[in-house]
Order: C-alpha cells, then structure tokens, then sequence
C-alpha cells in the first residue's frame, strides 16, 4: 500500500497531524518529527514513529520517493484489508478522521 507523507522535521513535537490534499488533490497524512533534516535523520523519525503508531516492524515500511523533499511516498507492506483497517483505527484515535 501506498501512503503519501508531508514531512516536517524539526518540529516541536512527534506525531501525527493531520489529513489534507496535496497539489494533485490526493489525501496525504502530515507528520511532525522533532529530529533535524540531515543525513536522513528526520526520514528514520519518520519511519520509527509511524511504525510504532501501526504497530508494524520498521522493515514493513520503505521510502519510494522523496528522500530529499517533504512529501513522500512510502510503501507499507503486509495484508492491505488489515493495514486499511489499523489505519484507519489509529487515524479515527488520533483525531484525524471520524467514521
């Protein structure tokens, strides 16, 4: 499965802000990390906490595009019936989205 990211590092908090479009039209999901952006610090921020908020290995996710920009694409891995359904779990527990 494909999930498209906006990045901010160096932010004042980790965590999961919210979901919005992006120039193209299609929903991202922005993320904030505390960590700096060099030497791809910020992106293993990015994959740390979005793995532990899915509740999934880090080795399920991998960067497809954007290592050098803020917008993203990663490439999640495992059942997508089951990672649609903890998506959305943890997306409606945060806020992001109601059902």
């Amino acid at each position: 499965m494909r999930l498209l990211v906006h990045l901010t590092p160096n932010a004042a908090r980790d965590g999961l802000d919210r979901i919005d479009k992006n120039a193209s039209a299609e929903a991202r999901l922005r993320v904030t990390v505390t960590t700096v952006p060099e030497k791809g610090k910020a992106n293993k921020a990015l994959v740390k906490l979005l793995a532990k908020k899915l509740r999934l290995p880090k080795s399920a996710m991998q960067s497809i595009a954007g290592q050098h920009s803020r917008d993203k694409i990663l490439l999640v891995t495992g059942e997508t019936p089951m990672l649609l359904k903890q998506i959305t779990a943890i997306f409606v527990s945060e806020g992001l989205m109601t059902l």
